[in-house]
């Protein structure tokens, strides 16, 4: 397919409008007392965010001919679960960063204290939301219930705090390229997948179509991360919104310390065109997610 990216850039503001729309409706029932708390997690939730795990709940959806309303409430959480490990990530205590998105973290606004608690309460108030799930009867149980269980799985030990953690560890470290493969894949490759997933099962898709979605999730999440990478290194700081090479301050093993730029751009893209062949399966409905694949040559941030 031909990949034009001022018609794919205008698609995803489209979708990225819609998920704010439906961030604002969730937090709003979440608003009350005491109100420093609220305000917090609305600051650190509207912070200029993509909306990619969000969208990718939709696209779910949609592949496996279901309706993009009736999963809502999942859509929500999974980028409320994002944004608290976001909160979190700014910390101090873990990559000690003043600025995402060209704007104050979190931490720096309201304080260490409240920035734990704001990240805290955004991951509660994810499974919230995801309970509610329960109050659609057009969606079984049994599919709620696999959904929150697979989000808690890839957003805890075995899953993205899992990731954190190696990757806390690895610092300093000299990685090979399994272990660098396997942090990212737990740190950021696992809520890519169970987005991509939730909105699929709530829906109904089978067990082969539920395999070709995780196949794209797997290599979107590797793409998406040696990308990231090499913007490190790259990328203009007013586009991407905080400092270049963070990474090398925090003396982190990425794909193009490992392997070089040249190697790292050539991994990115292999990645991509795996992403792609993965939905060979689908038709016409599953072209924004290729779209998104491709898109990954052309971020800037």
């Amino acid at each position: 397919m031909t990949f034009d990216l001022e018609l794919f850039l205008k698609k995803m503001r489209t979708r990225k409008d819609y998920v704010d729309s439906c961030l604002h409706n969730s937090l709003y029932n979440m608003n009350g007392y005491p109100p420093i708390i609220h305000e917090a997690m609305n600051y650190a939730l509207f912070n200029g965010g993509k909306r990619i795990r969000p969208i990718m709940v939709f696209e779910g959806a949609k592949i496996a001919g279901g309706e993009m309303q009736k999963v809502i409430p999942t859509a929500c959480a999974v980028e409320m679960i994002h944004t608290y490990s976001l909160v979190h990530d700014d910390l101090p205590a873990m990559d000690d960063d003043d600025f995402r998105r060209g704007k104050p973290t979190c931490h720096r606004v309201y304080g260490e204290a409240v920035a734990i608690l704001t990240g805290d309460a955004l991951l509660t108030g994810a499974f919230e939301l995801l309970a509610q799930n329960s109050d659609r009867k057009e969606i079984k149980a049994d599919r709620v219930i696999r959904v929150i269980e697979e989000i808690s799985h890839a957003a805890g030990s075995r899953g993205m705090i899992g990731g954190q953690v190696v990757d806390l560890e690895s610092e300093g470290k000299q990685l090979d390229y399994r272990t660098l493969k396997t942090l990212h894949s737990l740190k950021t490759g696992e809520l890519f997948k169970v987005s991509l997933r939730a909105g699929a099962i709530l829906s109904g898709i089978d067990d082969k179509g539920l395999q070709a979605l995780t196949n794209y999730a797997y290599h979107f999440g590797l793409a998406f991360q040696i990308t990231d990478d090499i913007l490190d290194i790259t990328g203009n700081e007013i586009i991407t919104g905080k400092p270049l090479g963070s990474d090398q301050k925090n003396n982190k093993t990425t794909y193009p310390t490992l392997f070089g730029l040249k190697k790292a751009c050539q991994l990115a893209s292999e990645s991509i065109n795996a992403c792609v062949d993965s939905l060979d399966m689908f038709g016409q409905e599953a072209d924004f997610l290729k779209e998104q694949a491709y898109y990954l040559q052309h971020r800037n941030n």
